[in-house]
């Protein structure tokens, strides 16, 4: 049965997962640091949440939550998202945070696209102009020379972007009949034997330090792909995921903080667009919301 459409609900879902989304970046990249090679954290950033979620079902009787008639769609969905995992990751191990987050931004126009032509979602003008206000405050924060970024670089975070937008799909298409906690495990079920044989290939001896950032990965990722998936069950894709440009507040903290690298000028210039985006969503959706509930049911 599909799930009632709330908005602000799916607002703030985002935002949240934007928060934990962050941090698990910020693990991985510190993960990089330490010579953890990008296989060996794919495979156990699968493998741990598919066994929380399965010991955590088993605990309390609920293993008929994973029951699924959608199985291929499923593993559609793992192949994407496989995809777009190991580019969004890599993308961290080799540019800045602030960076990699500024080319994960590219995601809403890609997503703008996409849902109107497979989900047939009505964009009006105040999310395109959201969506617009939100990427040139993108472009002035990334600032007129990038010659710092490796092409490499330029090339895995747009395509983790493009992959990222799609999966927005994937998922608003899946959340019409599954719960979140269904896609989720069955996304690491499918996801975690592929990664496997890298696994061992390239996996080596850690500290306690180093199994605690793999931990951490891990179950970040499973509270950040919860949260995802419940935002897009209860909002419109074009909607929820301009709500990502959060996730530059937090990358430029966790640069400061952790690196101390403070942002540039630019990013000053262009962060009150890209605040000024998501609130003109958030009052949009409100909006809509108040209207849909005035308006009478005519039987």
């Amino acid at each position: 049965m599909p799930a009632q459409q709330r908005p602000m609900l799916a607002l703030a879902l985002r935002l949240c997962a934007m928060l934990v989304l962050s941090s698990m970046l910020l693990l991985v990249k510190l993960s990089g640091e330490r010579g953890i090679w990008l296989p060996e954290m794919l495979f156990w950033r699968q493998l741990i949440p598919g066994v929380i979620i399965l010991v955590w079902l088993a605990a309390n009787g609920g293993l008929r939550r994973l029951r699924t008639q959608r199985p291929w769609i499923h593993a559609r969905r793992a192949f994407v998202g496989g995809t777009a995992m190991f580019l969004t990751l890599g993308v961290v191990q080799i540019l800045p945070l602030a960076e990699a987050s500024v080319l994960g931004f590219t995601a809403p126009i890609f997503a703008v696209i996409l849902s109107a032509l497979f989900l047939g979602e009505r964009v009006g003008v105040w999310r395109w102009s959201a969506v617009v206000l939100g990427l040139l405050g993108i472009v002035i924060i990334a600032g007129p020379d990038r010659a710092n970024l490796s092409v490499l670089g330029l090339c895995v975070g747009i395509g983790g972007a493009f992959m990222v937008a799609l999966i927005s799909i994937q998922l608003r298409d899946l959340g019409r009949t599954e719960e979140p906690i269904t896609i989720v495990f069955w996304f690491s079920a499918f996801c975690a034997p592929v990664l496997a044989p890298f696994a061992l290939w390239t996996g080596a001896p850690h500290d306690a330090t180093g199994w605690a950032i793999i931990l951490g990965i891990g179950v970040a990722g499973l509270f950040a792909q919860m949260l995802m998936t419940a935002a897009l069950r209860y909002g419109d894709v074009a909607s929820v995921i301009v709500m990502d440009y959060s996730q530059l507040v937090w990358a430029t903290l966790w640069g400061w903080l952790i690196f101390a690298s403070l942002p540039s000028p630019t990013t000053w210039l262009g962060a009150p667009a890209v605040v000024a985006a998501g609130l003109i969503i958030a009052w949009r959706e409100h909006r809509l919301s108040l209207q849909r509930l005035s308006t009478p049911v005519h039987c």
